[in-house]
């Protein structure tokens, strides 16, 4: 069962996705970071805000070989640190125009479950790859919360607990 761990910036995602790991689950790691990491050195501060349209597609290319891998799990669940239509959201969010052909490329990979970690002030931090204010995280999360609806997913929203008690809710909710 392919499940996406979704959210805006900050909420806690990767440190689900990083415990689900321990807990020996597939786990397929976010990986705009990495991008943003490796093109930061090349003297781009914020790749994706010089060259939205490249960076995505980056994205798409790197999230389409993640969710094939998962094709390959022998294990009942593997989980992603974000989504394909993730890259869409974050479009929107810029306001940003991309071709019908990206949502139609979207539409061939279909995940079985979608968790969502909503904004939460408590937790968020702001770091190096992570540009966004708390106020664009709500605008970011509004944006996931419509484009996954706009593809057909019921979103289960994920609670404001700790990271043990949020992983424990999604292996409650899948079984």
């Amino acid at each position: 069962m392919r499940v996406v761990i979704t959210g805006g910036p900050g909420t806690g995602k990767t440190s689900i996705i990083k415990s689900l790991e321990k807990m020996n689950f597939d786990v397929f790691n976010e990986i705009s970071r990495e991008v943003t990491k490796k093109y930061k050195n090349n003297d781009s501060e914020q790749y994706f805000l010089s060259n939205p349209i490249e960076f995505s597609n980056i994205l798409i290319n790197k999230r389409k070989i993640q969710f094939e891998k998962g094709s390959k799990s022998k294990n009942d669940y593997f989980f992603y640190d974000r989504g394909i239509p993730d890259v869409l959201a974050y479009l929107n969010f810029k306001k940003i125009e991309y071709t019908s052909s990206y949502l139609k490329d979207i539409l061939k990979f279909n995940y079985d479950a979608i968790f969502l970690a909503e904004p939460w002030e408590a937790i968020y931090k702001n770091d190096s790859e992570r540009y966004e204010s708390y106020d664009e995280l709500l605008e970011i999360d509004i944006q996931i919360k419509k484009i996954y609806k706009q593809l057909g997913y019921n979103i289960i929203i994920l609670p404001k607990k700790s990271v043990k008690d949020r992983v424990n809710f999604i292996l409650e909710t899948l079984h």
